[in-house]
């Protein structure tokens, strides 16, 4: 939502909304991060400080986060532990052009739960800086309810994207060495898996052919690029819990195949370790500020429409450790980013959500109800009707599938009406499920205390985390079962190719991983374009990869992108910067 949508009747509200993001952000007063630190009883020993306002925190803070109640590797299906602190995960309806505003409500939450007088946190992921100057804009929160510094958060922040690319395109250089040296390995270039990264939407790096210009210049073969974000050492990255266990996973990575068909890692090519050494500052979490001086995590942000989009857990089990209650968020809706965010993280660290809140709009529940976009401000109770089922899979899936506490945070928009709100309110209570109205875009914490109030009240009935599937499953029984139980397919089809790759990645030995599905944001389908809670539908299975040392197997449908391209007015056309170094036009 921006400030030029919001219609108000009183004049100095109405000068304050018009106020956008970064208006909001470089008005701010914000406290040095050594204060914020001091609210999580950390002292200026235990940060590194990048400047006034970010820092990072130290590895013995780290290490003493991780063994927080024994809480380490290998949870079972059935033995998933808490930390003190109480953990609610945000997740969201299917996302609409309309706009959900998941970290928005987030921050906000956060924020209501300060003003409760509860010790609260955030554990959010780092934006992308290709989605920045795309079309999606940052990812820093809005309005009133924001992480700052909200410009060095949505940009170079503290050099973890650089970092993670650094480190994936080491592995390619040491990769395209080796076949150039001699290729001991016996790597098929026509089988390599690995790409290149670059923090950027770039269409043309797609696809392309290097190594050319002679013998001196490498072996020629077929290459390209991810977006940095989508690269496996970003996943890795974020479900490491330490130096070692970064080390080990980085290992395991396979980055391609012989010419007798046997997998090759980077263990194999021995440069782990170099690897590591490039992400040893960026494991560490980062500490910024919102708005109100709560204090964030922001670190590790992997895509969730092709990796399991959540923050590092980390950062997620330092903020348990030093707060009471840690908001966290799972990307883009329940189907993708909740799913992956309870079937892997959860399952892979013993983390459970206490309580987990899922983002509606009233705008959004019309556009699932068969309204255009440009008709979303006109007042349409049978719409909102019309797109609630799409709400209400997902309340059911985390409630009967998961077996979690849910309640609903109704985002509000000021084109709402009273009649569409009540129409959510009345099909939540219907089922039993909490709903608070959220104003935190317009009113930061103030706005958010409705909803933290029920949210503290929802942490306190306990519940027991279950997953969607075993991970004795063949690999095919558990896209299956995500398919039918989570996104409500009828079953599941794959290519050929696909079909290839099951058979060997079950020869492999890795059919025990759990699946990471890689599907359309927009709809439970794989055909972004069935909204609502479509029926009657097939998954079909393009493409399987394995991320060995992230632990997943990567099922794609459709037609996921690993590297994004720029929209035909790309947002980096609106911006700018003055010679005083203030930026404008970036949101």
């Amino acid at each position: 939502m921006t400030g030029k949508e919001v219609k108000k009747s009183d004049d100095n509200l109405e000068q304050k909304f018009f106020k956008s993001d970064i208006e909001i952000a470089q008005e701010a007063e914000l406290l040095p991060i050594g204060e914020i630190a001091k609210k999580l009883e950390l002292d200026i020993d235990d940060i590194e400080l990048y400047g006034k306002y970010k820092a990072k925190v130290g590895y013995h803070i780290v290490k003493e986060a991780m063994k927080h109640k024994d809480m380490s590797k290998g949870a079972a299906d059935n033995d998933v532990s808490s930390t003190d602190g109480k953990l609610i995960l945000m997740t969201a309806i299917s996302p609409t052009p309309a706009g959900e505003g998941k970290t928005t409500t987030s921050i906000g939450l956060a924020d209501g739960l300060s003003r409760l007088g509860k010790k609260a946190v955030l554990a959010l992921r780092e934006p992308s800086m290709g989605p920045v100057f795309g079309i999606k804009g940052g990812a820093a929160g809005g309005g009133y309810a924001q992480v700052v510094p909200m410009e060095d958060i949505n940009l170079h922040f503290t050099g973890d994207m650089h970092a993670i690319g650094a480190a994936n395109n080491l592995i390619s250089a040491v990769l395209d060495n080796h076949i150039q040296q001699g290729n001991s390995l016996g790597i098929d270039p026509r089988r390599i898996t690995w790409k290149r990264v670059v923090d950027m939407n770039d269409r043309q790096l797609r696809f392309l052919i290097d190594g050319m210009g002679g013998r001196t210049n490498g072996v020629p073969r077929e290459d390209g690029f991810d977006i940095t974000v989508a690269s496996e050492i970003m996943a890795i990255f974020c479900l490491a819990e330490g130096i070692e266990d970064l080390k080990d996973k980085l290992s395991r990575i396979v980055v391609g195949y012989t010419y007798e068909d046997e997998p090759v890692t980077v263990a194999d090519l021995k440069c782990q370790a170099a690897a590591a050494i490039l992400l040893k500052d960026a494991i560490k979490p980062n500490l910024v500020q919102t708005l109100e001086h709560t204090p964030a995590f922001v670190h590790g942000g992997p895509f969730a429409n092709i990796a399991h989009g959540c923050n590092s857990v980390i950062a997620t089990k330092m903020a348990l450790n030093l707060g009471d209650y840690v908001v966290t968020e799972a990307g883009f809706a329940a189907d993708l980013g909740a799913e992956k965010f309870l079937d892997i993280k959860c399952r892979k660290t013993g983390l459970s959500p206490d309580a987990v809140v899922i983002v509606a709009t009233v705008r959004a529940l019309k556009y699932h109800g068969g309204v255009s976009k440009d008709d979303l401000n006109d007042e349409n109770v049978e719409a909102v009707k019309a797109g609630l089922p799409n709400l209400m899979r997902h309340i059911r899936n985390l409630q009967e599938v998961f077996g979690l506490n849910v309640m609903v945070a109704i985002n509000e928009f000021p084109t709402d009406s009273e009649a569409e709100m009540n129409v959510i309110r009345e099909a939540c209570r219907d089922k039993g499920v909490a709903v608070a109205l959220s104003q935190v875009w317009a009113r930061g914490g103030e706005g958010g205390k409705e909803l933290a109030e029920k949210v503290v009240e929802l942490c306190n009935k306990g519940n027991s985390l279950k997953f969607a599937y075993d991970l004795d499953m063949t690999i095919e029984e558990k896209i299956r079962s995500v398919a039918t139980k989570i996104y409500g397919a009828d079953d599941i089809t794959f290519d050929v190719k696909a079909l290839k790759d099951l058979e060997r990645l079950e020869r492999h030995g890795f059919g025990n991983l759990p699946v990471c599905m890689a599907k359309t944001q927009y709809s439970f389908s794989d055909d972004p374009k069935l909204l609502g809670a479509p029926t009657g539908f097939t998954i079909h299975i393009k493409e399987l990869k394995v991320s060995a040392g992230a632990g997943f197997i990567v099922a794609k449908t459709g037609d996921i992108m690993t590297m994004p391209g720029l929209p035909k007015v790309p947002a980096a056309l609106g911006m700018d910067i003055d010679e005083n170094g203030v930026i404008t036009g970036l949101s």
